[in-house]
């Protein structure tokens, strides 16, 4: 449910009223029964029709057939402000995707769409992760993950994402490049059902001019990598300008783009495909998806909320949790 004081309740209740929703997945939401109710008054949306206890859940949700929610206690229905940022909520959210990761672990669920969890919040509660790309990755033990952002439009996957600019370069190295590309590569195999083609950006201007701009990381971190993946039959591009990288025709001949830093990518993915943009997660034993917003808390509780995105991220990960059966 993400954050309970961001907009997390409200796309949440909206996507459980979506009309056909059940045409795509059968949704639970891992979160506060009575926390959803409040905000469905306030908002003026329907109130949860099914929920499950936390203590027999798993019975009940065998033969579900219809969307629900997990009521799982962890928060006050009104012991926080909406809007406002707070340990208590970010101890909540935390505690609804720690029971969803062990719920697609024990293979109750098929998959995990996360909606938007404050960073400040989960801090201020404890819990020292720069967001849910990480908590997943320690959860299910993973080594080997990036983060990708995936529309019809444009996909990037990242080799850096939560860090300043000033200590990408030295994050960057051969086998984490070469890593993040072998990921894109199989993930969208999976999800287009074709071999992708995959460019991959320069870190400095101009790709490095040859040495002109920035210590070559081009020569020595980028072509290694890309030539280490043609190795092993993967087909790459690059590494291309990011300047020149996302132009309209360029895109029309790209499946995907590895990007070395977050806002090389996400700034041309939320120009582009904003409401339609996915997050999810490469590499993990289970499938998680994502909203590509955060919390909202200027407009929580308003009944404003947009939940385009929240919809693309369970369409998404019902696609890969059919893919996954197929390639089983």
């Amino acid at each position: 449910m993400g954050d309970p004081a961001g907009v997390g309740p409200e796309i949440c209740l909206r996507l459980l009223a979506e009309p056909g929703i059940t045409e795509t997945a059968i949704p639970i939401v891992f979160g506060d029964a009575g926390l959803l109710s409040r905000c469905a008054r306030q908002t003026g949306l329907p109130s949860p029709r099914r929920i499950l206890s936390q203590f027999d859940w798993e019975e009940q949700a065998a033969g579900l057939q219809e969307p629900a929610v997990l009521d799982l206690g962890a928060l006050n229905r009104d012991g926080f402000v909406p809007g406002q940022v707070s340990a208590a909520t970010g101890a909540a959210a935390f505690r609804y995707v720690e029971r969803a990761i062990a719920a697609a672990q024990a293979g109750v669920v098929d998959a995990v769409a996360t909606a938007p969890m404050n960073k400040e919040a989960l801090q201020a509660a404890g819990h020292n992760y720069p967001g849910h790309t990480e908590i997943f990755a320690e959860k299910t033990g993973s080594t080997r993950w990036c983060m990708m952002q995936y529309s019809e439009e444009i996909t990037c996957t990242f080799v850096t994402v939560h860090c300043g600019y000033a200590e990408v370069p030295k994050l960057l190295t051969v086998e984490r490049i070469l890593e993040v590309i072998e990921l894109t590569h199989e993930g969208l195999s999976r999800i287009r059902g074709r071999t992708p083609r995959i460019v991959v950006c320069g870190l400095n201007p101009h790709a490095g001019e040859h040495g002109l701009f920035g210590n070559r990381e081009e020569e020595t971190l980028v072509i290694p990598a890309m030539q280490a993946a043609r190795a092993k039959g993967i087909e790459t591009e690059g590494p291309v300008p990011p300047d020149t990288a996302f132009l309209p025709w360029k895109r029309k001949t790209t499946d995907a783009y590895v990007c070395l830093y977050h806002d090389q990518g996400h700034i041309p993915v939320k120009a582009l495909a904003f409401e339609q943009a996915v997050n999810t997660t490469l590499g993990l034993p289970i499938i998680r998806t994502s909203v590509d917003h955060g919390t909202a808390c200027d407009i929580a509780w308003q009944g404003k909320a947009n939940p385009s995105s929240l919809k693309h991220a369970v369409s998404l990960a019902a696609k890969m949790a059919r893919a996954q059966v197929r390639w089983a």
